[in-house]
Parts: structure tokens; sequence; C-alpha cells
């Protein structure tokens, strides 16, 4: 390819809005462009970038036995009133209608069509198992898209579906994908880790996200160095601490803390390490008639060390939490307590509330916590003395870093990471409401144990790029860069000599099947190598007259401080050479 046949649109400065590196580099590097809030042209030099993930994550789904199909981005709105969701979700969905004023909806997923389709075409045990999976663009009407094409509303996404008899098969069919998945992770060149991830209602294990590693990442990425253990921080569990509970030692006292609403704030008043505070969390459950009408509240007491933070999804797992919850009002919180938050506890209350207490306030002894009275805390607090035990004990509790691993084997460390894929077993969640059914031996119905697996093609540019950046701009991997060489001759158009040599280069390693650019511009040094730095081709050959006469040309990596003279007979071998390493 040559640069003057191909559209090179760099900026020297990112869009206002352009928040992150990555948005602010596939900007400046002529990657994206916005047409829309949350919508981008893929331009030539980015969408070389989304072909080759793509192709990686073909072969080796196809390596996998899985088979491809394209589904339509438009659905009928019946197949997601079959299973509920053209309810459930919310304006994240985008429904249209057409002329007729049918439903429909734009899709963020396919598992209704390609359930509707296994219904269809798969009815006996014979044909089980099958993976189906197509790459496609989906649209999530984001409230708030940011990040450029991190979190954006239009994107490409591999979405693959497995359907088999029984949950051991599908247990099989979720494993090779899991493998699968790490084969392609693999050959992308990125530093990744394969976590545990939470299943939500659906329960069980069978869940892992993909999260390339990156400072900037959303997620919190749970791990521990000495062992394989790894988990997003949702699912990390958070041990209970070894050994019995401490005596008492202190008396309980009523203590003021004046304007002091805060667990920090009260440490600091009292002298306390803020491990010895404890946190009070109010939250109420709803009965409701089939109308839908409240007709009883439940409020609930959680209460966690003053320096830990709550796990929403682990409170979810707590029984009578389990099917719902809310933070509790300002009204009931008064009614239950006597006090305005800031200064709650579970001593004096007004009214029964169900008191959960995290595995760590479990074991604490002579703790602080809110005496239900404005300016006023109790310290000197111990169950059993001063309290009753709690009515529950569970895992509450983000963990933190050193915590001990669940796996026994070290302690924790946290890293940032960025999802791009996710591997879930969905059981018969949408089978069932559709009626997708194959005969078993005896000839009866049974529904199809399916499983989901995601990857997120338009995403992983975006996240690797996080990942591998410097103050000149993007540093590709070899995989999946624009561009593996680019070849920089200076004063091609002045010198025969060096357009010889450049066009001779660029020929031998097309013909060897490399993916070379050669920059016949006819730009500066400077700003043909600043583009070249800035879009992030991972190797460069520089050709220049006086290198030639000196039989010498020039390579430098993407991340290399300088360059290296390789002698110009020697320069293809070279190559292959670093290109293989």
């Amino acid at each position: 390819m040559k640069a003057s046949q191909f559209l090179i649109s760099t900026l020297k400065e990112a869009p206002a809005d352009a928040e992150v590196v990555s948005h602010q580099l596939m900007m400046r590097a002529g990657m994206v462009r916005k047409l829309g809030a949350g919508i981008y042209t893929w331009m030539p030099m980015g969408l070389r970038v989304v072909r080759k993930i793509e192709a990686i994550v073909r072969e080796e789904m196809n390596r996998a036995g899985a088979v491809e199909l394209l589904m339509p981005v438009v659905q009928p709105a019946e197949y997601w009133q079959e299973t509920g969701r053209w309810s459930k979700m919310g304006p994240e969905l985008m429904r249209v209608k057409d002329r007729h004023e049918r439903d429909f909806i734009i899709q963020p997923t396919s598992e209704e069509v390609v359930t509707d389709i296994a219904r269809q075409e798969l009815r006996s045990y014979k044909q089980l198992p099958k993976n189906l999976y197509h790459i496609q663009t989906k649209f999530r009407d984001e409230r708030r898209p940011r990040f450029g094409v991190m979190r954006s509303r239009e994107f490409i996404m591999k979405d693959a579906y497995s359907f088999d008899r029984d949950v051991a098969s599908a247990k099989a069919s979720y494993q090779a994908m899991a493998q699968a998945y790490r084969a392609i992770f693999d050959r992308f060149g990125l530093r990744y880790r394969a976590v545990a991830a939470d299943s939500g209602a659906i329960g069980g294990d069978l869940s892992e996200e993909f999260q390339v590693i990156a400072a900037t990442g959303e997620d919190a990425v749970v791990y521990c160095p000495d062992s394989a253990y790894a988990a997003n921080l949702e699912k990390a569990e958070a041990l209970a601490p070894a050994g019995p509970r401490p005596a008492a030692a202190q008396a309980l006292e009523k203590t003021p803390t004046p304007g002091k609403s805060t667990c920090p704030d009260v440490a600091q008043l009292l002298g306390l390490p803020l491990q010895r505070t404890v946190k009070s969390l109010v939250l109420a459950t709803d009965q409701l008639d089939d109308a839908g009408t409240v007709v009883k509240s439940q409020v609930w007491l959680l209460l966690l060390r003053g320096d830990h933070d709550m796990n929403e999804i682990k409170v979810g797992k707590v029984p009578g939490l389990d099917k719902g919850f809310r933070f509790a009002t300002t009204t009931e919180i008064l009614e239950h307590f006597g006090t305005p938050p800031g200064y709650l506890g579970p001593i004096g209350l007004k009214q029964p509330v169900r008191i959960v207490a995290d595995r760590e306030v479990a074991v604490m002894a002579d703790w602080v916590c809110g005496a239900n009275e404005e300016d006023f805390h109790l310290t000197g607090v111990n169950w059993g003395r001063d309290l009753p035990e709690p009515d529950a004990v569970a895992d509450l509790r983000n963990v933190v870093e050193g915590d001990p691993s669940p796996d026994g084997k070290g302690r924790l460390a946290i890293e940032r990471g960025i999802e791009v894929g996710h591997v879930f077993y969905l059981g018969t969640k949408y089978s069932e409401p559709m009626q997708a059914t194959f005969l078993d031996e005896a000839g009866k119905p049974q529904p199809m144990e399916m499983g989901c697996y995601g990857i997120g093609v338009t995403r992983l540019p975006a996240a690797a790029i996080e990942q591998n950046h410097d103050a000149r701009g993007i540093i590709w991997p070899d995989a999946i860069a624009p561009f593996t060489v680019v070849i920089c001759p200076i004063g091609m158009d002045r010198s025969p000599a060096v357009r010889e040599a450049a066009q001779q280069l660029h020929d031998q390693l097309a013909a060897a099947g490399v993916d070379v650019m050669l920059d016949d511009r006819g730009e500066r040094p400077g700003a043909m190598f600043a583009d070249w730095e800035l879009i992030g081709v991972p190797h460069r050959v520089v050709i220049s007259e006086r290198g030639l006469k000196e039989g010498q040309l020039e390579y430098q990596h993407r991340r290399d401080s300088a360059a290296t003279q390789v002698p110009a007979a020697q320069v293809v071998e070279f190559l292959h050479g670093r290109l293989q390493a």
C-alpha cells in the first residue's frame, strides 16, 4: 500500500471533548471521526485494525467449532416480548416503528433471534451441541456516551451462542469457548486477565470477564500474585477474619461528636483508627400486591467497617434482600432510628429493623457507631453485651488490597482493567420462555441449555491504546496494527536511488505477506516520522540517499529509543526475524 493512495488524516490536537487517551489518539491518528453523540465513522486506518481483530476472532471461533451466521440489526418486537425483555429493558433499548406502526428494536444483542433459529432448526438431540456466532453492529442508547468508542452507542460485537442437551454438555461448551477466548486474546498481544465474574440472577459460577489491563480502566481486577486466582471486584470474596472475637475491654459510652457525621471525621476526632468505626447503611425491601402496590416494607440495617465499601452485588445475595432492595427514604430512617443519616447505629432503635453485619464487623470488639442522636456516637460497643447478635452475617464489602486470597495462597492485589469479553452460562433463561426444545432419546421435548459469549470488537482498539501508548502516540501490537511495517524514504521525490530502493523493499515485503505501507507523500522527515509514531505502526524502515551510499538502512521499533543500522542487503531477512520474535 502507498500512502498517496490511502487516506491519512492526522490531527495535531485532539478535540476538546476527547476525555481519555484512547479517544484523543484515535481522533488524532485518523482512526475514527465523530458523527454524533456516541456514533463514530471508522476511517480507513481504524477500520484496518477492526478487520484484523475480526479475522483473529473468526479464525479462533471457527477452530473451536462455532458456525458463523449473520443476524439482523433490526428485529421485530414480538421476539423480545416472548422473553419479557421488551418491557424489562430500559431506555437503552432503541425501539422504533415501521410504516405500519409495527414495533421493532435496533438490537443490542441477539439472544431472542438466535433462540428462534434454534427452535426452528435444532429438533433432535442428534443435532446438539451447536454453537452459532456472528460479528454484527449493535446499538445501545447510552444516556451519556463517553470515552469515544469505549462507551459508544453504536458498536461492533462478536456474540456467540451455544446450545446443548444438558447442563454437563453446556459446561463443556462453555469451557471450549473460555479456552478459545484465551487463544484469541493471546493472539492480540495484549496484557489481559480472565477473571471470575458474578452470574447475576441466573446463578452459578460459570461467568468470566476478559479484562485488558490498563491504568485508566473503569473496572477493578482483583488477583493474587502468588496464584491463578482472579476475579472482578463484584465477585471477589472477602474472607471471614481468622480467630474468635476479642473480649470486651471498654465500657459502652455515649460520646459527643458535634458536626462529625462520617466515620473518617469521627475517627479523627476520637483519635482512633478508622478500622475501629462501623458505618450504618439503611436499606428497604417492599412487598407488592398483584397490582404492584406496596403493601408492606421491611427496613434493614447493614453494618460495615468504617474503611470498607458496600458491594451491592453481594448484598443482593443476602436472603431477604435477594428479591430486590432499595435505599431507605429519609422518612423511613427517621421512623426507625429517630435521627437523620450520619449518626445511625443498631442500639436504641425506635422500631425494629433486620440487622446484617459484614463478616469483619461480626468479630469486632469495642467498636464505634452512631448513637441514633445527632452529634453523638457510641464507643466501646460490643456484641452480646450491648446489643444482640446480628440477624445475619454475610460478606457485604468490596475486597481491598492486601486481603487474604480466597484460594488461601497469598494476598490480593488490585489493578484496573477494561472489559472487552465475557463468557456466560445462560441455562434455560431464553429457551424456556421461547419454547426452544429438542427431542431426547425417549422422544420427549427438553429445553436447550444455552451459553453466550461476547467480544467487543470496536472496544478492543481503544483498550489496546489505553494499554499501549506514549507521549508520541499509539504503540500497536503487531497482530492488530493497521500496518505492520512502514517504509519512510527521505527525499524520494528527488532521489531515484531512494525511490527505487523503497519500491523494491515494499514489493519484497508485500510479496512475503507483510502488511507494509510505503510513505510516498514527499513529507519532510520530521512530519513523516511524527505521523507514523502517532498512528503507531510498530516497525519503521528509513531509507536515505546517504544511507544507501553506505549500504545501510535504519530500522526502529515503535518502542525503541533509537534506530538500528541494518545492511541494506539484509533488511528483509532482518525484518522477518523481528516480525517473528
